[in-house]
């Protein structure tokens, strides 16, 4: 490293916290840590996010130590600026899904699925930042037109992190800006016709650093990475290189698989989003994830240990009994509206076990999908890694293998959205051509027989709810 100091700091602003890190540059090894939480909800206001980085910094021992910081994010969240770099209105997150006849709009306007996807590699749906300005033009027009600027939420903490004040000093990376909606991961550019298209008019907008391009500096000298999404932020977090497929279970459901190429999938099912390093990271991602294991627990009153020992007793395929877990709308298949469904429900088969079963395969079957419509679209699965709070559940590590069709590699429990933020820190501060190698730790590979006929008994399911009006 050109610094002589020898820790880097990674930030995870995500939907329900902010966890920062602070980690030895050339091993890896986390040093000292610190978290704050998010307010609830679909959205919220950006300086609620300012305050729980202060906190989480603070509990981490400050920065004053540190050589460079990269903050990670959750993507999509839409947050505008006045001509005055003042907040226009709370952020709206990216499970907002208020936005969602604005995407069925965009995308008719543009000419369709198949349009969008070869302009932007991929199909307006709510979660995207461009269906949210749209929403904004049409529902609140004085905050439209008072918005100077349009960021992301990790765009706006590197921004206040550098004590930044004015527009242009606002920077992005390629893998934020490719869930914008209006820049393209295959063409390494904006479309700012998109961008009026949804909001009625220009906007200023990040510039979109290089993987490895210094964002500025904070006031204590520590040099700003560009920072990236959270799942890319995962991606290099875990050193995923192609061939992997990175499966995580946290608020969302998201399979990513790291590609050499860009996705442009007119179905709208796979996002062709870029990575961290300067290759792709195509996307399929579920709105209902690790809260359907949450949620289960709580309508069987038990923990979730108790519901994944219970899934654990009852055997594949529940009996006959799968869930449909629509419990939040639907993101992938596009169902905002949807909500959940128990089938095939009896007298038999109506126990506690069996509907502990059922969550968890249908939370997996959707998960599946995605694995399917990656493959589709040319990813090449060597290796599965599963990541996020849902996978801390024994239950959900056993049955990944029946339901995916392919062992699943665990690797060990870590913050890897703030990990690949620290990793990329310590790659703009070491100036090398590739990010650091850092120790890799201990996984779990779990292996066991698919069992074709849950997904097949799922598919049926799901059918019958997406044909309900």
């Amino acid at each position: 490293m050109t610094s002589s100091k020898r820790l880097v700091a990674g930030v995870d602003s995500s939907t329900q916290s902010c966890k920062v890190i602070l980690v030895d540059a050339d091993t890896g090894r986390v040093v000292r840590q610190g978290r704050a939480p998010h307010p609830d909800g679909t959205e919220v206001a950006p300086a609620a996010w300012d305050a729980a980085l202060a906190e989480a910094v603070s509990a981490a021992g400050g920065l004053d130590d540190v050589a460079a910081v990269a903050v990670a994010g959750q993507q999509h969240g839409m947050v505008c600026l006045d001509d005055g770099s003042a907040v226009v209105r709370p952020a709206l997150l990216w499970n907002d899904t208020r936005s969602a006849t604005a995407a069925a709009e965009l995308t008719a306007e543009l000419g369709g699925s198949r349009a969008w996807a070869e302009a932007v590699g991929l199909v307006p749906v709510a979660s995207f930042t461009v269906t949210k300005l749209r929403w904004l033009a049409e529902h609140e027009p004085e905050n439209a037109s008072r918005t100077a600027a349009v960021c992301l939420p990790h765009d706006w903490l590197t921004w206040r992190l550098g004590r930044h004040q004015g527009l242009d000093a606002l920077r992005t990376d390629r893998s934020d800006a490719s869930g914008t909606g209006y820049w393209s991961a295959a063409t390494e550019s904006y479309r700012t016709d998109l961008l009026r298209l949804a909001l009625g008019r220009d906007a200023v907008l990040p510039l979109v650093l290089g993987p490895r391009e210094p964002a500025g500096m904070l006031p204590g000298g520590a040099l700003l990475g560009p920072g990236a999404g959270d799942n890319a932020a995962a991606a290099l977090g875990l050193a995923a290189t192609e061939g992997d497929v990175v499966v995580s279970i946290g608020t969302s459901g998201v399979v990513t698989a790291v590609s050499a190429v860009p996705a442009a999938d007119a179905s709208g099912i796979v996002a062709g989003f870029a990575d961290a390093t300067g290759r792709h990271l195509p996307l399929v991602a579920t709105l209902n994830a690790a809260r359907v294991l949450d949620a289960t627990a709580r309508i069987l009153g038990v923990d979730h240990v108790e519901l994944s020992d219970l899934a654990l007793t009852a055997p594949p395929g529940a009996g006959g009994l799968v869930l449909v877990p629509y419990l939040e709308g639907e993101r992938t298949p596009d169902r905002p509206a949807a909500t959940g469904a128990v089938h095939g429900l009896t007298l038999a088969n109506a126990t506690a076990s069996n509907l502990a079963r059922a969550a968890v395969e249908g939370l997996l079957c959707g998960l599946a999908t995605g694995l399917d419509a990656l493959r589709g679209q040319g990813a090449v699965v060597s290796r599965v890694l599963l990541i996020g709070g849902g996978a801390a559940s024994e239950a959900v590590r056993r049955i990944a293998p029946q339901i995916l069709g392919c062992p699943v590699h665990v690797p060990q429990p870590g913050e890897y959205v703030a990990l690949g933020a620290a990793r990329q820190a310590a790659w703009v501060a070491g100036g090398t051509e590739e990010p650091p190698e850092w120790l890799a730790g201990s996984v779990t590979v779990y292996d066991s027989p698919g069992v074709p006929a849950v997904r097949e008994r799922y598919q049926q399911a799901q059918e019958w709810v997406l044909d309900r009006p």
